[in-house]
């Protein structure tokens, strides 16, 4: 099978995104040759189909699974576990303090949060996700930061070597981690590997951390693991006492609140 010319020119694009993480219309210029109209032209086509985000002057790899068929939007997670998510969203809104920088990744569960913290004072919330800085815009009481970024639809987290620039600036009092699955061996995965470097940078930059999620997120596994599960501070959630999951934190020495 005879390659043209333009799809050995989107492999070479693709190879050299795969290899840096992010690329540059100067760099596909420069090393392939081609005007910056067909490396642009390029560049949109492959986001079209899936392999890539655009971003201002380039574009940042998507982790090559396009967005997985296990993978479901916000819009249409957010009445899923709907009641069991709010417990959850109140038990982790009561561990803030006044004079707390609060890490919030994007999720149904993290957004409950965020709600319950609307009318608290004094306190600073750092987000990628849109929706979150949105909800919280006219709260009088908290500083809002929104990292900064290129939305994914299907989250509205915001990802991308500007978001990365920016968390790494920022010191976090407590981080809530928002999951697509939690399992002994895995982990806890995101389906996004963008999203996984965002939520393990806030990770990186905060003195606890709180993994958050509901009885469905247990034994399920995405694409992309964050970090083993004894590696954060503590765990809230509705998973039933007598789980793996209590076994597992009473070994790791992982606080488990259970609602």
């Amino acid at each position: 099978m005879e390659y043209s010319k333009s799809e050995l020119r989107r492999t070479k694009i693709m190879d050299m995104i795969k290899k840096n993480g992010k690329i540059s219309v100067q760099e596909i210029t420069s090393v392939i040759g081609c005007s910056e109209a067909t490396a642009r032209r390029d560049l949109d086509l492959m986001e079209k189909e899936g392999h890539l985000i655009r971003t201002i002057g380039g574009a940042v790899y998507e982790g090559g699974s396009k967005i997985s068929q296990d993978e479901v939007p916000f819009v249409d997670k957010q009445l899923a576990q709907q009641p069991d998510k709010q417990k959850i969203a109140e038990a982790a809104a009561a561990l803030v303090v006044d004079g707390d920088v609060i890490g919030l990744t994007g999720g149904t569960t993290t957004f409950l949060i965020a709600m319950e913290l609307k009318h608290r004072k004094n306190i600073t919330v750092v987000t990628n996700a849109v929706n979150i800085a949105f909800e919280l815009a006219d709260a009088e009481g908290i500083q809002v930061v929104l990292t900064g970024g290129v939305m994914r639809s299907q989250s509205y987290e915001l990802i991308g070597p500007l978001a990365e620039s920016v968390i790494q600036k920022i010191n976090l009092s407590k981080m809530f981690l928002g999951v697509d699955g939690v399992a002994s061996e895995r982990g806890f995965t995101m389906h996004s590997e963008l999203e996984v470097r965002i939520a393990q940078q806030l990770s990186e930059r905060s003195s606890e951390v709180y993994a958050v999620f509901d009885q469905s997120k247990l034994e399920k596994t995405a694409l992309f693991t964050i970090m083993p599960l004894k590696e954060v501070t503590g765990i809230i959630t509705n998973v039933h006492p007598d789980s793996w999951l209590q076994q597992l934190c009473e070994k790791e020495h992982v606080q488990l609140q259970l609602v």
